[in-house]
């Protein structure tokens, strides 16, 4: 360990900060956007000497004590803009390097004149059937079809709350669009199914190849082309497997590769509105690109295919309004949206062309997934560049026939602006922080045969420099809260402890009916059927009032006696709540029943969880994406966790409470997560800052902890009376074992302060 102390200059103003290098890179970071605001990802930190800026690989033990802070994105503004060149991405490269890079793009096309084919007919012949294939997509009918397969409501709600996980409770229409694109994207990979051999027809059990079949009548119809046929390993029996590429079949059918997988899902984003186009690598369908905003000509020349009332008008009269573009990669076989460089970083893929093919045109978008252009040239042997542009031209000219004027000032101009995005784009950074997964979808041994294996088949979507995130839990909080009036008012009835459970079993059953029903529209209600009932209604109604107001519900007595239980408020901050209170209710259930004496004195801490501390701001030394962040250790919900994808020996979590405001930890709870028991903390140190992070001190330590279960908390009391901290932090020293798992995960964190 070496204590430092350095002089940061931010705007004219010089901050102390004294530093343990031991605590790495990220939390240096972190003191200083605690002292200036500026967030670590926007940090760019220099030498006072010189322009040597600092990184993860410097060593803080040797360089300066003097530093000067410049806000990455103050400093951009101040710049003249760039649209193309590695300028306008805040990337230097060396001259050595980028020339290097030109001699190797120049060298590629001058390999190509001698082995590439002037003539762009191969090329032609392979894009043709995918312009045909994406008119059906706009037939009213598929649409009609494949929205009707889709739970609308509930992916528009999962939208809305994810959005408002962010703080985002009153989106825009744009930025409601985008969340539910993804949660189309997501409800896909769970309702599609991959095939790398058909189940028997006869009796279910494992098939291998046995050769190709010839097509029935029925399956030309739509589409199919060739068919696999596949012995069984245990009765003999032949079955079909074939390949459809009418993608209404492929909604029936639900089943496919990666071929079946992107039509069927370009149709899904058509269905909704969303301007799509397929795209493939070396022409074979692997990934769909959506424009997450706009949508205007599709829209224009499909507006027929959607109905007149409801969400799909109201989508489409946003969309007529919307004049930006910017499309989005997806891939609909591995669930990962917006990481172009998937197939090339994390597949280990060699590229060669990727050409999206629309209704308006097909186009060469290669370069946006890649960062190795000079080596993608090298593979481009089909045709020669000249010819390639040439073909794309004339197809998407044969396209646009019959376009009007307007129509076609408005593709060329979302045309020009794709082609300078892309090349800025490439010039930009490699995002060597995101860690790629290799190809997950597909047996092993399929996977290889296709080199797309990647490097490590265990690796995920992950960052290791995570930004600063901010707890949307403020509803934690208060449900927490919520539950101590409840217990309070039983003891003070005199209910047994068997009766008390029985009436919160009764009002979780409740929530279940809440939680089911349409999310616009919630309602339920309750019966005075039965003793427990009658006790809930007559007497203990009133201790629920706070919790029906963290809910933002209300609550009515009925003439026939009923309590009809409705909305009050924002219907997205009831659907923010009811997981919560639904996994709150069931660990007071689980505290109740394991609780010796049911009194007063047992109003603490596990079963009454007061003054729980919310609404500060997370930093993590990694993170899984997009649903392993680190604020899910926060959420109040059992199904989500906090991952670390290489925290198995060391790791670490911050959180800085809001406004700075000054708080004593007197205990904090940890949960299991879901899954993986080897990856669970064994031994950690927990620290508080009273000065946002440049100095800490040790609150509590454990050492061999072991969770029983999944889902289990453990409650722990910190004797580290008065000191009082605005930051703390998680030091996670060592899992179960982590000579089964690189990774740590965490169901949940929950701090708990001294009460005023």
């Amino acid at each position: 360990m070496v204590a430092r102390r350095f002089i940061v200059n931010h705007n004219d103003s010089d901050f102390p900060v004294d530093y343990d290098t031991d605590d790495g890179y990220e939390v240096f970071k972190f003191q200083l956007f605690s002292l200036t605001n500026v967030p670590p990802d926007e940090q760019k930190i220099i030498g006072w000497d010189g322009d040597r800026a600092v990184s993860d690989d410097s060593d803080l033990i040797t360089i300066s004590e003097k530093l000067r802070l410049v806000s990455i994105s103050e400093e951009e503004e101040e710049k003249s803009e760039n649209s193309v060149g590695a300028c306008s991405s805040g990337i230097v490269q060396s001259d050595e390097e980028l020339a290097r890079m030109l001699q190797a793009e120049e060298d590629a096309l001058m390999f190509q004149q001698f082995v590439a084919s002037d003539n762009g007919n191969e090329m032609k012949n392979r894009i043709m059937p995918y312009v045909a294939q994406v008119l059906m997509y706009e037939d009213p009918k598929r649409q009609e079809e494949a929205r009707k397969t889709v739970p609308v409501l509930e992916l528009e709600e999962k939208a809305l709350v994810s959005l408002a996980k962010e703080g985002n409770f009153k989106p825009s229409r744009t930025e409601q669009d985008h969340a539910f694109l993804l949660q189309l994207l997501f409800w896909f990979k769970q309702s599609f199914r991959w095939v790398n051999a058909p189940s028997c027809d006869s009796c279910g059990n494992q098939t291998i190849s046995h050769g190709m079949g010839t097509p029935l009548q029925s399956e030309y119809h739509f589409g199919c082309s060739r068919v696999e046929l596949y012995r069984c390993q245990s009765c003999s029996t032949i079955t079909r497997f074939p390949r459809y590429n009418d993608p209404v079949k492929l909604v029936e059918t639900r089943k496919g590769r990666c071929g079946e997988w992107a039509n069927c899902f370009t149709l899904y984003c058509r269905a909704f509105g969303y301007e799509s186009r397929l795209g493939g690598k070396g022409i074979l369908m692997r990934l769909v690109e959506s424009e997450i905003q706009g949508r205007l000509y599709l829209c224009l020349l499909s507006n027929a295919s959607i109905p007149d009332s409801g969400f799909y008008r109201s989508r489409l009269d946003r969309m007529l309004l919307t004049v930006f573009w910017k499309w989005m990669h997806l891939d609909p076989c591995e669930g990962i949206f917006d990481n172009p460089l998937l197939y090339e970083k994390g597949w280990d893929k060699k590229l060669n062309y990727i050409i999206a093919i629309a209704k308006d045109g097909v186009y060469d978008v290669t370069k946006r997934y890649t960062r190795k252009w000079h080596e993608v040239l090298s593979r481009r042997n089909i045709t020669t560049e000249g010819a390639l542009s040439a073909v794309l031209a004339n197809i998407t000219n044969d396209c646009r026939k019959g376009f009007t004027s307007q129509v076609l000032s408005t593709l060329e101009e979302r045309d020009r602006n794709e082609t300078e995005e892309i090349e800025r784009d490439y010039h930009s950074k490699d995002y060597a922080s995101t860690s790629l997964p290799g190809r997950q979808s597909g047996d092993k041994e399929w996977r290889i045969s296709r080199s797309e294996f990647g490097s490590d088949d265990n690796r995920s979507l992950s960052s290791s420099s995570c930004p600063v995130r901010m707890c949307i839990d403020e509803h934690v909080t208060r449900i927490y809260n919520a539950f101590y009036p409840i217990l309070h008012s039983f003891i003070l009835n005199s209910l047994s402890k068997s009766r008390a459970v029985e009436i919160l079993k009764m009002f979780r059953s409740i929530v279940v009916e809440l939680r089911d029903s349409p999310f616009r529209t919630r309602k339920a209600s309750i019966k005075r059927d039965s003793s427990s009932a009658k006790i809930f209604v007559d007497q203990m109604l009133p201790s629920f009032s706070e919790l029906f107001e963290a809910l933002s519900l209300k609550c009515e007595l009925g003439m026939d006696g009923r309590v009809e239980i409705c909305l009050a408020g924002d219907p997205v901050k009831t659907s923010l709540a009811l997981p919560v209170v639904f996994d709150g209710l069931g660990d007071v259930i689980h505290n109740c029943n394991i609780c010796d004496n049911f009194s007063k004195d047992s109003l603490s801490l596990p079963l009454v969880k007061l003054n729980r501390i919310c609404s500060g701001l997370v930093l993590a030394s990694g993170e899984e994406l997009p649903f392993g962040i680190a604020t899910s250790a926060f959420d109040g919900l059992q199904n989500s966790k906090w991952e670390e994808p290489n925290g198995a020996k060391g790791c670490w979590i911050i959180y800085k409470v809001l406004d700075n405001k000054m708080q004593e930890l007197v205990a904090y709870e940890l949960m299991s997560a879901n899954d993986a028991p080897e990856r669970d903390p064994m031994h950690w140190v927990v620290e508080g800052s009273k000065d946002g992070g440049r100095g800490w001190h040790v609150l509590d330590e454990q050492s061999s902890q072991r969770f029983e279960t999944r889902f289990q908390r453990k409650t722990f009391k910190v004797n580290s009376a008065g000191f009082i901290s605005t930051a703390f932090r998680f030091r996670f020293l060592k899992v179960l074992n982590d000579e089964e798992t690189s990774r740590l995960q965490l169901g949940s964190i929950d701090l708990y302060a001294r009460g005023s």
